[in-house]
């Protein structure tokens, strides 16, 4: 194998969900710490969250008779 051949990466580069800047390897997908802690942040804070329907009835895991 050649130096000059073609290596494949193993993810495809994405640009940071947070400022949009290239994806560094050491904080994939982010670009920095500051993006990734920034992240984060927002899911501690619960800036994240599902919805759910009020209609949803809670269940214990078996399935409607």
């Amino acid at each position: 194998m050649s130096p000059d051949d073609k290596v494949t990466p193993l993810r495809p580069k994405r640009p940071c969900p947070e400022c949009g800047k290239p994806s560094a390897r050491e904080t994939y997908p982010f670009c920095s710490a500051r993006c990734k802690d920034i992240d984060l942040n927002r899911w501690l804070k619960g800036a994240y969250v599902i919805p759910a329907r009020d209609d949803e009835e809670e269940t214990d895991g078996d399935p409607p008779k």
